[in-house]
């Protein structure tokens, strides 16, 4: 992370005429004192009423040089501080996206979320208009003390006995609210992420009937945040009465001494009134150095927040010397692979190979490390032991970037981004992916009937994550932006789970005439995946078994009790109606003619015949 005095200096000269403005601002501010003084001295009490006009000209030319340099001012810490919020913040946005899964496995988007947001925020407000009002305190300070003192040594004694007093109640007010504003933050952050995950997941929560209880963790969470901005508030209001009973006390007690000494003679009446504007116009910083305190201390708790995401580095590295495949085939091999995480076994001795154009199935129960395979070849994660190749080479010697941008996934949870159907098909490659090829995507993936029924067809905008569109809907458009892609590798993860068996059959028979790309089906439907060049069973992260359909099932073990937990049922209603047409000729039967048929590789059911 660059240092926030490193964005200071990229645009000092930003700064310096915006500070510029401001020392002739404040400087013309503290004119009128002297003007005045004029008016009472030389017109009222000497009788020069020639100058009055020139003196009121002087007023005015005052206002509205003060009005143009302060709008100057503001105006140019405005343009430097959102430029600088605009840097932080697209350069934290891609440092979070540089970052490994591991950190988004440990952090919840809303609390990322509250970093690239509140957080910054809370940088630009202390880089513009509040790091403005603190050098302006200093600067305005520090001349009407110099103007004070050139008026009168005597009278300046009284602010500079006041002012050191506000000093260390403001230090002290800080020193209390440090802690709140830590905690503000954090409950902040919770906040946006219990809304996000409400919001998010409605539909689950209304399924459920759950709004009560949603609610009411919401509203807990919320009453934290109340308190803590009432203890915040209880804080400000301990000390703001003593800011406000001195910065009033002030100008009263300027009045009354320096009026002693104007009957004394050893100042004027002019003299007076000028000192007591400058004493009111030392009081509005003595005000605001409180606030501004907790806004300066607010945005360096943020800025240590903003910190610890940039101290995560990313877990996956890449080779310094990578190696460039010139053209991706697609063949991929797992060599004796073994991944651990949180000290739990997810794969062990993971071995096969598949050929650029042919197809690998993997099933196995839930949690048994289907998917953990994928994640490990995208290197999501990297392997504790083994290797994984791509084309002859370990994926840990080719960039990242050639590694993911030739593998089209269609992923179990889909996502979908508030965009039209053709720019979610397009996503990865909007430069390279025409019309045409969103159109070939969409039919093969058996989506087009539907998404030409939609009011804008193609240009029609999808909700949030898919929000309008049924969940087969989903995993149609999902599968069309992985085939738009035509990258060597496609792997679809239960990508087929929410169709019906004849779409499904569909989009098997178009997956089925790309031959030259690698495919790894994951599922758990026999249909999805009974036409592969090899079909693997996992079985607590270790194969189990391996080999064709028929093969599978000739050996009666895992896939062929999936098999028939599958289709059981109907094997044995076409069997009964079989042995009824045969009980009408046959008067005995033996008990072993009961016995349902071995299922032999040729009577296998296609999805079309199941249905």
């Amino acid at each position: 992370m660059k240092k926030i005095s490193s964005y200071i200096f990229k645009y000092w000269y930003f700064y310096a005429f915006g500070i510029i403005c401001m020392v002739i601002s404040v400087s013309l501010d503290l004119l009128s004192p002297q003007i005045t003084k004029r008016i009472i001295d030389d017109v009222i009490q000497d009788g020069k009423v020639e100058l009055l006009t020139k003196l009121l000209l002087g007023i005015l030319l005052v206002g509205i040089g003060r009005c143009i340099f302060q709008y100057l001012k503001e105006l140019t810490f405005d343009l430097v501080s959102s430029k600088i919020a605009c840097d932080i913040r697209r350069t934290l946005f891609r440092h979070i996206q540089g970052l490994s899964v591991q950190l988004f496995d440990k952090n919840n988007s809303g609390e990322l979320m509250s970093r690239v947001k509140d957080d910054v925020d809370k940088l630009w407000g202390a880089l513009g208009f509040i790091g403005m009002l603190v050098i302006e305190v200093i600067i305005h300070t520090s001349l009407v003390i110099y103007c004070m003192i050139n008026l009168s040594l005597k009278l300046t004694i009284i602010p500079l006995i006041a002012m050191p007093i506000v000093g260390f109640l403001a230090i002290l007010m800080e020193n209390k609210l440090g802690g709140v504003y830590e905690d503000i933050s954090e409950e902040n952050s919770i906040l946006n992420r219990v809304a996000q995950e409400n919001l998010s997941g409605v539909r689950t929560v209304k399924a459920f009937a759950r709004e009560k209880f949603e609610i009411q963790k919401f509203l807990s969470h919320n009453k934290k945040y109340y308190d803590l901005n009432m203890k915040q508030s209880k804080v400000l209001v301990k000390y703001y009465p003593f800011f406000q009973f001195i910065s009033k006390l002030m100008p009263v007690l300027t009045i009354i001494y320096g009026g002693i000494l104007v009957l004394q003679g050893e100042i004027t009446l002019g003299t007076l009134g000028a000192f007591t504007e400058y004493s009111t116009n030392i009081v509005w910083p003595m005000e605001m150095l409180g606030w501004l305190t907790n806004d300066v201390a607010s945005a360096f708790a943020s800025n240590k927040r903003i910190k610890k995401i940039y101290e995560e580095k990313p877990v996956i590295q890449e080779s310094g010397s990578p190696t460039i495949l010139n053209e991706v085939k697609g063949n991929i091999e797992f060599n004796h692979v073994f991944f651990s995480q949180n000290g739990k076994q997810i794969l062990s001795d993971i071995t096969f190979k598949l050929e650029a154009g042919k197809t690998i199935g993997i099933m196995g129960a839930t949690g048994a490390g289907k998917s953990t395979i994928i994640n490990l070849l995208q290197r999501f994660y990297d392997v504790d032991e083994g290797e994984i190749k791509l084309d002859g080479v370990n994926i840990k010697n080719l960039t990242l970037n050639e590694l993911r941008s030739n593998i089209s996934l269609v992923m179990q949870d889909v996502f979908l981004f508030s965009d039209t159907v053709s720019d979610n098909v397009k996503l990865g490659k909007r430069d390279y992916i025409g019309e045409a090829d969103v159109a070939y995507a969409i039919d093969n993936a058996q989506a087009k009937d539907f998404v030409e029924r939609m009011d804008k067809q193609y240009e029609t905008i999808i909700g949030e994550r898919g929000v309008g569109l049924s969940g087969g809907q989903k995993q149609r458009i999902s599968i069309a932006r992985a085939l738009a892609k035509r990258n060597p590798i496609l792997i679809l993860d239960d990508s087929t789970s929410a169709l019906d068996m004849e779409t499904e059959h569909s989009i098997q028979k178009s997956l089925n005439e790309l031959n030259d790309t690698t495919k790894i089906i994951i599922a758990h439907r026999i249909s999805a995946v009974r036409n592969a060049d090899e079909i693997i069973i996992l079985e607590e992260g270790s194969i189990a078994e391996r080999g064709t359909h028929n093969d599978l099932l000739k050996k009666k073990g895992l896939y062929y009790e999936t098999y028939m937990a599958q289709y059981g049922d109907i094997l044995n209603k076409d069997f009964q109606k079989e042995m009824e047409e045969y009980n009408k000729g046959a008067s005995e039967l033996r008990e072993e003619d009961l016995k349902p048929p071995t299922i032999n590789a040729p009577e296998c059911l296609t999805p079309r015949e199941v249905m």
